[in-house]
């Protein structure tokens, strides 16, 4: 789940940027909102640096008055673009205070968006269930890339509201007509403000910090939520767990509290001293030993070291690393592999266009970012933790913390520090993961052993595709049930090498836990939903018969794909299932099992068969002779069909899916084989020698 990038897309600014030994901008601002009716007012101070000061709002507000140092003044108003109005403000002289008063009518909370849209550009959103003021949103004049700041805000007496930053005040509503008033201040430097307010019950915990001050820990949860027995203490207990670990880990803690605030929409962000989270998930107990880490991380990272966005994002990737791979590297090895496994599935299921290096990530918009921008980035710090060693490695860590903390900071930042914890310089390794998009296949093509004078010599040759990368790979080699990991640096199209071995090894395996970023061989690319979520040639045969049924495949399919799908007929699926292009049916239980009677294709398979009220499922491996792209949704009714709308595009990593209403009940990846080369033997001279 990603920090929130400042972004106003609407205009293609990207707002992060330094502050060139400039002292830090200030913002006070006091707010009054009415969730009822989105009435939004708002005065906002400020000082601007130079002679004009130009800032954009969202086009539902408007500037009704502006004094600059207590004088009365007009302000010009630019135009509008993509949902901004743009102002402009002449000063008579730098250093000048300005006061604006404005607001407007906010729109209504979108209950209906998907967690990809949730993820695109937001309005600011107010309701009477939940009101969120993204900082991309517009909803405040921004005084520079970074800046501090102080915000009161005003609410009807039923609900409770909160920005990042420590709350300095609050006052709660005691009689009838009083209103729920709180301030908080924001005095590192920050890239933007995020308004949450909700119909909450506010839980708080403080926790004690030797030779710090009290941590304040808080969930904001509406009164359902609240009321679900230890739900909110679990979060408070689990967030205090989080901040200790990753305070020993990195460094310690930068801010005064946390806070869990539940969200009316499909979000997962991390802000400085708080996450919003989606209120359907948070009763979910893996959220509390997965999500909530990977959130109170980004405190560290995004939201305590800053991304240098305009060249590149790091942060997701390591989150992910220290957050959600960390936690199944303590469940088990085996854990840790399968998830490295995941993330090369879900690369090699992207079409080769859909490839970007890992420097062109920004955010997470679709598939190939999430890939690219997790897994890959993810993946790079295994790959460079293998290569310096554990100590080396944390030392780089904490390095980076302590220099960068509270600044604009980039992949070569990362570098820098990592350099000088390990004594070696690591460009050629960062340019490689960086720079290069493809994803390198590469084959064992051959080994033999030879037994000169009684030792015993490993001779091996490799080949890679696509443009030649300099790559360290593990290499296992087997005899029996004795194994020994080797790890060989190859680079240019083909290699050859030599290991020295201390027993007559029969097989060898290149990379089998998954250590290096890599196309893997097909054998081990059982199909993923991700294929079909990304296709960029997605085809799609609708069988529902009615036009309720019809309708409901067409949103599902909208909703699934990240690109329209081109409709297919029934009688066309044979043919396009002989092309490399995935294709979809949907429909009625009964409507899919006769389609696929119709064209001679195996019915559900056993792990989804009678279970729930949706099955999604892949064709298995083997399940024919060559078997076809094909993936299939067959649903009880149309209300089973709609219930996937928002669920089923979450698990593109998985192979088939059982559903019960809009809950995912079972899940699974079909197996992949694990394919070893047999070593050759030969004598001293080369002659083939045969195995006993």
């Amino acid at each position: 789940m990603p920090t929130l990038i400042r972004r106003l897309v609407g205009l293609g600014l990207l707002l992060v940027a330094g502050l060139a030994g400039a002292a830090l901008p200030h913002l006070e601002l006091d707010v009054r909102l009415e969730p009822a009716s989105g009435e939004f007012a708002a005065t906002a101070e400020l000082t601007p640096a130079g002679r004009e000061f130009r800032f954009v709002l969202h086009e539902t507000l408007s500037v009704s008055a502006l004094s600059i140092n207590g004088r009365p003044q007009a302000i010009e108003r630019l135009g509008s673009h993509a949902g901004y109005r743009q102002w402009r403000i002449v000063l008579p002289k730098p250093g000048a205070k300005l006061r604006l008063s404005y607001g407007g009518r906010l729109p209504g909370l979108e209950t209906q968006r998907d967690h990809r849209q949730v993820l695109g550009a937001l309005p600011p959103m107010s309701s009477p269930a939940g009101s969120f003021l993204p900082s991309g949103s517009a909803w405040y004049p921004l005084p520079a890339g970074l800046f501090s700041y102080r915000l009161t805000l005003s609410l009807p007496a039923e609900q409770r509201g909160l920005v990042a930053g420590r709350r300095l005040a609050e006052q709660l509503p005691t009689s009838a007509g009083e209103r729920y008033r709180a301030t908080f201040a924001f005095t590192r430097p920050t890239d933007g403000i995020d308004l949450m307010a909700g119909p909450w019950r506010v839980r708080e915990h403080s926790v004690a910090r030797p030779g710090g001050e009290t941590l304040r820990l808080r969930t904001y949860f509406p009164a359902e939520l609240d009321a679900v027995p230890g739900l909110a203490d679990a979060y408070l207990a689990d967030s205090a767990r989080f901040i200790e670990r990753f305070s020993n880990e990195i460094g310690a803690y930068p801010y005064s509290e946390f806070s869990v605030v539940a969200s009316p929409l499909p979000t997962g962000f991390g802000m400085p001293t708080l996450t919003y989270l989606g209120e359907s998930v948070l009763r979910l107990p893996f959220i509390r030993q997965t999500s909530l880490g990977h959130e109170i991380l980004h405190n560290w990272w995004g939201n305590g070291v800053y991304v240098d966005y305009p060249r590149g994002n790091w942060s997701e990737g390591l989150t992910t690393l220290m957050a959600d791979y960390a936690f199944k590297a303590a469940e088990s090895p085996a854990a840790a592999a399968a998830m490295r496994q995941g993330w090369l599935r879900d690369a090699a299921a992207l079409p080769a266009a859909e490839q970007p290096a890992l420097r062109q990530f920004r955010g997470r918009t679709h598939g190939a970012d999430a890939a690219v921008g997790y897994g890959k980035a993810a993946m790079l710090f295994v790959m460079l933790r293998d290569r310096l060693g554990e100590a080396a490695f944390q030392r780089g860590i904490r390095d980076f913390w302590t220099r960068q903390q509270f600044r604009v900071a980039g992949w070569a930042d990362l570098q820098t520090a990592f350099e000088a914890a390990a004594g070696q310089p690591l460009g050629p390794f960062f340019a490689t993961w960086l720079d290069q998009p493809s994803l390198p296949a590469i084959r064992l093509e051959d080994a033999e052993l030879r037994t000169p004078g009684g030792r015993y010599r490993l001779q091996l040759t490799l080949s890679q595709d696509g443009p030649p990368l300099t790559l360290r790979l593990p290499l296992e080699v087997a005899a029996g049930e004795r194994r020994a990991t080797h790890w060989l640096e190859i680079a240019g199209k083909r290699t050859q090498a030599t290991l020295e071995l201390d027993f007559p090894a029969e097989t060898v395996r290149l990379d089998p836990e998954f250590r290096v970023w890599r196309r893997l061989e097909p054998a081990q690319l059982p199909p993923i939903l991700r294929r079909w979520i990304g296709s960029d040639a997605p085809q799609l045969v609708n069988l529902g018969r009615s036009p309720e049924s019809r309708a409901a495949v067409e949103q599902l399919a909208s909703r699934f794909y990240e690109r329209p799908p081109r409709a297919l007929a029934l009688h066309e699926l044979t043919a396009a299932l002989n092309a490399a292009a995935p294709v979809l049916i949907a429909g009625l239980q009964a409507d899919v099992d006769a389609a696929l009677v119709a064209a001679g294709l195996p019915g559900r398979p056993t792990e989804v068969r009678g279970q729930g009220s949706a099955q999604v499922w892949t064709l298995p491996p083997g399940a024919t002779t060559a078997a076809p792209p094909l993936a299939v949704i067959a649903a009880d009714d149309v209300a089973s069909l709609n219930a996937l709308q928002r669920g089923l595009p979450h698990y593109g990593s998985q192979s088939w899916l059982v559903f019960t209403g809009s809950r995912m009940t079972a899940r699974g990846v079909w197996p992949a084989e694990m394919p070893a080369l047999p070593i050759r033997v030969t004598g001293e001279a080369g002659a083939a020698k045969p195995r006993r």
